[in-house]
């Protein structure tokens, strides 16, 4: 029997409850806490310290790779531990991916290895309970259970799903999970909170890979019967052993798109819930990004830098720029670059209606910062007008954009710290500090940075139309073509 336990971790979704520093391009789980580390940087580092884990599966969108290799790497320092990708197309909800993870792992690690399904946007404060949680809940998954995690509520929770807890299973601390249930109204809560047998169900999953396969081929075959078709397609393109794998989109796209629990978990009689006090938070909304923060005597909280005059039970996060509040009452003020959020605290569920309004209105700030990542580096929009646009663009060492051209407008870049090769259709030349090249529309181009240091160029855009799709790429290292 293999002693293998993978932790996979499900790391997407827009988090449009948290807009405007979590959008489409840049979700919930990349997004900053007040010490600095992304939500998803602090749930690898909690897989990664698990007892015997050797490897971590992210499964992700392709879009979201090159951001999750560059959080990943700024831990390397401190946690070492091999790492493998499994990329999607698109969303299908967590029944593909836990699908695909599992045939993933069990080409690698065989049908008795443990599968530790992490959401990468959850916040843990207690890791040492967390680890003595996982050690149980792998006792019973090797005793062919489907485990979840239940946390004891603390309060009527209403955008919560809730488990109730059955008869103990022996002496193995879990317990038999005798019905999922559906987030409640509040009225509800307040019986599931004083009954002591209902759990908030946390989506953390336990099982061993030929339990769950077994359990998908059961209770939801069309997902398994896609996922198989699905991975021999992928496989046969990429190979099974690569660290990183793209999903076969044609086949991918197909599958049904339900979730683990929906799929297998709320119809099996195998599930186990372990109870659980390790300080669990799904960080699902402003009030609970606020409630991490510790208040002053008038229950202000503030990350960033802000002057508060008579105010209570105010929130204040403020990227760039000093926020001042006189005489707020129970506020949540988010400021970035090109966006700003005030909300009542007891409306911050609601935040989502405006990002589907943003999404009917065809604005971007619903999808993409001012600052955008790349896998070569960043850029950000400075100003833009009728006819230009005027950005910031920082290239990584020995990184470069694609070989591309533009119909619609020209470029004029001009070099503030580092050197710049540039293609300019068969010419090649190198632009130095305070020296700047001219694009015309219609020049294939491209630009790297072959320095040790980072590269800075101002980039002036002019034409008739400045959108991001105006690119014809011809040769790129990051698979974008």
């Amino acid at each position: 029997m293999s002693s293998t336990i993978i932790p996979a971790l499900l790391s997407g979704g827009a988090g449009t409850r948290l807009w405007p520093v979590s959008r489409e391009a840049h979700p919930k789980p990349f997004m900053q806490l007040a010490d600095g580390q992304s939500l998803l940087q602090k749930t690898f580092i909690r897989a990664a310290r698990l007892a015997g884990v050797e490897n971590v599966l992210t499964i992700t969108n392709r879009e979201y790779y090159f951001k999750t290799r560059d959080d990943y790497e700024a831990l390397d320092s401190d946690v070492r531990v091999e790492k493998s990708f499994l990329l999607e197309p698109m969303g299908r909800n967590t029944g593909p991916a836990v699908a695909l993870g599992a045939l993933t792992i069990g080409q690698k690690w065989g049908k008795d290895a443990v599968m530790l399904v992490l959401s990468a946007d959850h916040l843990i404060e207690d890791d040492a309970a967390f680890g003595e949680a996982v050690a149980m809940a792998e006792g019973l998954a090797r005793g062919a259970k489907l485990v979840t995690f239940g946390i004891k509520p603390t309060a009527p929770e209403t955008a919560y799903g809730y488990i109730e807890q059955g008869e103990a299973i022996g002496s193995t601390g879990g317990y038999r999970a005798a019905r999922f249930e559906e987030k409640p109204s509040l009225e509800v809560a307040q019986r599931y909170l004083v009954s002591g047998r209902h759990l908030w169900n946390s989506g953390i999953f336990c099982f061993t890979v030929g339990t769950i396969l077994d359990q998908l081929k059961e209770h939801a075959p069309r997902i398994y019967e896609g996922a198989l078709t699905c991975w021999e397609r992928t496989k046969a393109r990429q190979g099974a052993d690569a660290g990183v794998m793209e999903i076969d989109a044609e086949t991918f796209s197909s599958l049904p798109d339900l979730s683990i629990d929906y799929a297998v978990m709320e119809k099996s009689g195998a599930v186990a819930v372990v109870p659980a006090r390790f300080g669990w938070s799904d960080v699902g909304s402003w009030s609970a990004v606020s409630d991490l923060v510790r208040p002053d005597e008038a229950g202000n909280r503030v990350v960033g830098e802000a002057v508060l005059v008579d105010s209570e039970n105010t929130f204040v996060r403020s990227e760039s720029r000093v926020i001042a509040a006189v005489g707020t009452r129970n506020l949540i003020v988010v400021d970035t670059p090109d966006a700003l959020l005030v909300a009542d605290r007891d409306r911050t569920q609601d935040v989502k209606k405006v990002v589907e309004q943003l999404k009917l209105r065809k604005h971007e700030t619903y999808k993409v910062h001012r600052t955008v990542t790349r896998p070569w580096g960043t850029y950000t929009v400075l100003e833009e007008g009728d006819r230009f646009k005027i950005k910031r663009i920082v290239v990584k060492p020995g990184a470069s954009l694609s070989l591309q051209m533009h119909h619609h407008r020209s470029e004029h870049w001009v070099v503030v710290s580092g050197i710049a090769k540039v293609v300019r259709d068969d010419q090649e030349y190198f632009v130095n500090v305070n020296e700047s090249t001219f694009i015309p529309p219609g020049r294939k181009h491209r630009v790297e940075n072959p320095g040790m240091l980072e590269l800075v160029m101002i980039e002036v855009q002019s034409g008739d139309y400045l959108g991001e799709d105006d690119i014809v790429r011809f040769q790129d290292n990051y698979g974008r073509t």
